[in-house]
Formats: C-alpha cells, sequence, structure tokens
C-alpha cells in the first residue's frame, strides 16, 4: 500500500468512527480500535483510559447513560489531515442530555492509526461543558 492509500484508509477508519458515534452506536465508534488503544481528553475531566473495554464502559458511562438517543453526538467533520499514522480531525456536534441541555461541543482529535487499527486518540474540547453536562 503507498503512503497516499494508508492516509485515505486512516482518514475512511475516522469517518466511520465519527459517524458510528453520530448514531448512537458507541461499539461501531470503537470498531476498528486495537484492543490496546488509549484515549486521553485534555484538561481535568478524566485521565487517560487504556484498553478498548475499559474505553467502551468510559464512554457508555459518559455519553450512553447521559445523552439522548444512546449517546448519540451528530459529527460534523470539518478537516481531516492525515499525515504517516496520524490523523487530525475537527469537527463540532450537537446532542442533548437526557435533562434536555444542549451538548454542542467543539473537537480536534489527533487519531494514531497503525496497520488500520486506531492505536491512539487524544481529544480536545470544551472541558467546562463536559463538566457541566456529563458530570453532574
Amino acid at each position: 500500500m503507498t503512503a497516499e492509500q494508508t492516509k485515505e484508509q486512516n482518514k475512511e477508519i475516522v469517518r466511520r468512527a465519527i459517524a458510528a458515534i453520530s448514531r448512537g452506536d458507541l461499539d461501531g465508534f470503537m470498531a476498528d480500535a486495537d484492543d490496546d488503544v488509549t484515549l486521553s481528553v485534555m484538561g481535568a475531566v478524566f485521565p487517560p483510559i487504556q484498553g478498548k473495554h475499559k474505553v467502551l464502559k468510559g464512554l457508555r458511562n459518559a455519553l450512553g447513560a447521559k445523552l439522548e438517543d444512546g449517546g448519540a453526538i451528530v459529527m460534523t467533520i470539518e478537516n481531516l489531515i492525515a499525515d504517516g499514522d496520524y490523523v487530525a480531525e475537527q469537527s463540532h456536534g450537537v446532542a442533548r442530555t437526557k435533562t434536555g441541555k444542549d451538548y454542542n461541543n467543539t473537537y480536534c482529535r489527533v487519531w494514531r492509526i497503525h496497520n488500520g487499527k486506531i492505536q491512539a486518540m487524544q481529544e480536545y474540547l470544551d472541558t467546562e461543558l463536559v463538566r457541566s453536562c456529563l458530570m453532574e
């Protein structure tokens, strides 16, 4: 596979993950993740989570339990930039909590994908919005 094909494959993996979370399909969001994937969210929201099952549990607790439609965040990708094993994604999401609060956040994620598997995801977002909507 050429470097350009790898970049396109990696971008498609990110697109599939974002499409899944837009449907509230948290398992689909992590479908291409390695068993030892690491999820890190900047800020003091929670420490990095390692392991596919632990990440899924964290997503279910943070999103599935708090948001309408099974944790769906309707995402719109604004930019995808790929270089080697990395994809940078800029997006925004629209959701509502089960208590009726709008959860509309802006994201920048840096995905590390190797051999078709998500190895790590570093997420930058409005942590105050996370606290006020998902951690009360």
